[in-house]
């Protein structure tokens, strides 16, 4: 199992023993996805927190009215699970799939729970990852709710320049909380 990405991405926060670093890599276990293979499904219990080895993955919900809101991506080095779920031990409120193939390195709860309490500097490094993604998402919400879309669009361009470019129309679109027809009238005024 390949664990350099997930070292660095904690290397980025703090600094972590040979010891911890062997217990935090025994936690986890590996996930092969295919395109549009379904990690998590919306209602059912979330066991996991996952870290995006390769591919990009997607969670979004459906209201009542079968419409897709896309709440996140997630690509490598990026961390991703339904946190309601997941901290609540409560039936997730979206699903996770993959857009394209994947490799994910999975976390259960118990594996999280002994990691933070018997190497407390992991509880530091969820902290920050845990401010890092409330921090996203309440400027997400901002300039969803006071930005014009076309705004909102060149600040993903900007944000997820990759990802704008291999993601379909229709998923960035209901991230941006507009039509795919919408987005098109959009993407061509913005050069």
């Amino acid at each position: 199992m390949n664990f350099e990405l997930l070292l660095q991405n904690v290397a980025q926060h703090i600094s972590t023993s040979k010891e911890e670093k062997e217990f935090f890599k025994s936690i986890f276990t590996i996930r092969n996805l295919k395109k549009k293979e379904v990690l998590l499904q919306m209602g059912q219990p979330c066991n996991y927190f996952y870290f995006v080895n390769k591919g990009i993955l997607r969670a979004y919900s459906i209201n009542e009215m079968g419409k897709e809101t896309t709440v996140m991506f997630a690509s490598q080095s990026w961390w991703i699970t339904d946190m309601y779920g997941f901290a609540k031990n409560k039936n997730t409120t979206v699903t996770i799939e993959a857009i394209h193939s994947a490799e994910v390195l999975q976390m259960n709860k118990k594996g999280f729970e002994d990691l933070v309490n018997q190497f407390p500097v992991f509880e530091k490094f969820y902290r920050i990852l845990f401010q890092n993604a409330y921090i996203r998402e309440q400027q997400r919400v901002i300039q969803t709710l006071s930005q014009p879309a076309a705004d909102r669009y060149r600040s993903f361009l900007k944000q997820y320049p990759t990802l704008a470019q291999t993601l379909p129309q229709k998923q960035i679109a209901s991230y941006l909380g507009i039509s795919p027809e919408f987005l098109s009238t959009l993407k061509s005024g913005i050069k």
